[in-house]
């Protein structure tokens, strides 16, 4: 099963590579925006995006990622893929 988890762009990390920070409940990671760039990259900051394997794969407004947190969190599927997300963080703090 795929799962996207709403994440708000918070930054443009590197431009020449299409890539930024995502914040995704309180989880930041460096996401490609090659899917979603399709106008200026410094317009993205502030917008959601659902994140899947570390790409933003389409842009989605506030409310809707509110609603798709919230039943994610429902399902309990959210907790799970936020806590692979955390460790990977972890282990890439730990590398440095």
């Amino acid at each position: 099963m795929c799962l996207g988890i709403p994440g708000q762009i918070t930054a443009i990390t590197d431009a020449d590579r299409l890539t930024g920070m995502a914040d995704v409940s309180g989880v930041r990671r460096e996401v490609s925006l090659a899917p979603v760039a399709d106008g200026p990259l410094d317009d993205l900051i502030g917008q959601w995006a659902l994140i899947h394997v570390g790409f933003a794969m389409a842009i989605i407004d506030e409310k809707e990622a509110a609603r798709t947190l919230d039943a994610l969190r429902d399902l309990g599927e959210a907790q799970e893929a936020l806590d692979a997300m955390a460790e990977g963080q972890k282990a890439l703090e730990g590398s440095q």
